[in-house]
């Protein structure tokens, strides 16, 4: 009884901005993994104010989320919604975009491509884990094309890097009035990176881009703001080091994969969120590739 009163309680999520430069904000995601206790709000959303209206890099996990977003935005800037950029598939950054019109929703060819293909097939994963937080949504795919490397809306541009690693087609956005960087997931900090769709040298090659780009901050898909600001970028490409290197050792030493998500995380990684968690999950995505690589098959097959 007790269990179904707290199911039955009002669901709200609680949005606070916290700004990192003149008309720029970040909402901060919880650094733990989608559950039904934070929404599925576990990702940052940048939010920058324009003349034309409010920018957001990412736009939640759902409708209802989408709609408390796009009230904060007028909130802050005096102005409707005018663009929504998403920087990749993943629910948790996406499916907020219900509570928009696809006409402002902008993602680059290659990663429309890939939500037309795959992204309603998250839909019945997040509400059997979110439940009523999901009511009413339905992911709208983007109405704006990104093909080139630079957009200004209201005064405001927009440096648009089309990269790849964390996911097959990421986005980062660099305001370049600011010197802020959003990295969607390509970038975690204090978190620890998520994997199902990595290619490590790829996001090695996109971290090495946004290294070089010379901003000021780094927003990261998960974690606290980077002020450094290649303290995150660093951290992130030594988790996929350590990572690729410990799951290639195990496989070779014959471990199977219950034994390599137990393996010891190096203890610079020790204020890494949910890295135990983050671990296992990576030996689930990768491990199976890993064997056949260095064990393949004596018949060649």
């Amino acid at each position: 009884m007790l269990a179904a009163a707290a199911l039955a309680q009002p669901l709200a999520y609680r949005l606070l901005p916290e700004q990192v430069a003149h008309g720029a904000w970040v909402i901060r995601g919880a650094d733990t993994f989608i559950a039904r206790d934070n929404g599925g709000a576990v990702a940052n959303i940048a939010l920058f104010a324009t003349e034309e209206g409010a920018v957001l890099v990412d736009a939640g996990p759902s409708l209802r989320y989408g709609e408390v977003l796009a009230k904060l935005a007028r909130e802050l800037t005096g102005k409707p919604v005018a663009r929504v950029y998403l920087t990749h598939l993943h629910p948790d950054h996406t499916y907020g975009d219900a509570a928009f019109e696809p006409g402002i929703i902008a993602a680059t060819p290659a990663l429309a491509a890939e939500l037309k293909r795959e992204g309603l097939g998250f839909s019945d994963g997040m509400y059997r884990i979110l439940g009523d937080w999901m009511r009413g949504t339905e992911l709208h795919m983007p109405g704006h094309a990104i093909t080139a490397e630079r957009e200004t809306l209201g005064g405001r541009a927009f440096r648009l890097l089309a990269l790849s690693g964390h996911s097959a087609s990421d986005l980062a956005v660099l305001d370049e009035r600011t010197g802020t960087l959003v990295a969607g997931d390509l970038v975690f900090y204090d978190r620890a990176p998520t994997t199902p769709h990595a290619d490590f040298p790829k996001w090695r090659a996109a971290l090495d881009t946004l290294k070089g780009l010379g901003h000021r901050r780094v927003i990261p898909g998960h974690g606290p703001i980077d002020s450094t600001p290649g303290a995150a970028i660093d951290q992130t490409r030594d988790w996929l080091d350590w990572l690729e290197g410990a799951l290639t050792a195990a496989v070779r030493d014959g471990l199977d994969m219950v034994d390599a998500g137990l393996l010891p995380i190096p203890d610079r990684f020790a204020r890494m969120r949910v890295a135990r968690y983050e671990l296992q999950r990576s030996v689930a995505h990768l491990y199976p590739a890993i064997e056949a690589r260095e064990w393949p098959r004596v018949d060649g097959r």
